[in-house]
């Protein structure tokens, strides 16, 4: 259980997480996978890292139990600044990160995946932001890096998730393979990927990044502050205890 480090081949790491039964990630899991990545992009003889997880779905966000059970805004606070720099890292990394999907990408998933920087998916991933029916904000930054405007905005407002077919359609995600064949479709690119000079790929990741029209570390940390804005007004503990529904709103 937690995150791990594996180099299948040469030029290739593989950091999996692994944070039963769903991979809603506890604060310190939130650290260990941003040290994780950032180690592995920067092994020199790395050039492509892929991001995967173990067990039922790619990731659910964070552990909601863990800020239910703790009492003041130390739990949120963590889960805020573990989300920002495990983002951070996948964006960050010296060289090309391939996310590889499966079943649910929910929540702080959709921050990994929409800062990395390929998809591969299985033909049963989802994805989305239920994060209006957790009493949170935030991820609309990396949403946006994935669909249109409006259909972000439409997705965030209701809750709605995407296949991972609709997203290929937009093309967000590289490929769309059956499940047992998401492993290698992953470590295909990633060895395509790696297959270029060690160098050269860093210097083009870090290239890419400088040219993005959005700065996706101040874009994210400013939807944060929202969050915290509901916490402190009471209506995000209502929401989670109600599971996304608004007793005010229906009484």
């Amino acid at each position: 259980m937690g995150v791990s480090t594996s180099v299948p081949e040469d030029g290739i790491a593989v950091v999996s997480v692994d944070f039963p039964p769903v991979n809603a990630l506890p604060v310190g899991g939130w650290y260990e996978l941003a040290a994780a990545v950032r180690a592995a992009g920067a092994d020199p003889k790395v050039r492509c890292v892929v991001l995967g997880a173990a067990g039922r779905g790619f990731n659910a966000g964070v552990d909601i139990k863990e800020m239910q059970r703790t009492t003041g805004h130390e739990a949120l606070v963590g889960a805020n600044r573990g989300c920002y720099e495990a983002f951070a890292a996948v964006y960050d990394c010296e060289v090309p990160v391939v996310a590889a999907v499966h079943g649910f990408c929910l929540g702080g998933g959709i921050g990994l995946v929409g800062n990395a920087d390929a998809i591969v998916a299985s033909d049963d991933a989802t994805f989305g932001l239920p994060e209006l029916d957790r009493g949170a904000l935030g991820a609309a930054t990396h949403l946006g890096r994935l669909v249109p405007q409006h259909l972000m905005r439409a997705l965030y407002y209701t809750s709605r998730t995407v296949t991972a077919e609709e997203l290929h359609r937009h093309g967000s995600v590289w490929r769309v393979v059956p499940r047992e064949q998401l492993a290698g479709a992953a470590l295909e690119l990633a060895r395509e990927i790696a297959a270029k000079d060690g160098t050269l790929i860093r210097l083009a990741k870090a290239a890419i990044n400088g040219i993005d029209p959005v700065d996706v570390r101040r874009s994210y940390r400013f939807e944060q502050g929202f969050t915290f804005e509901a916490n402190l007004s009471g209506v995000a503990d209502r929401i989670r205890d109600t599971f996304g529904k608004d007793e005010e709103q229906q009484s």
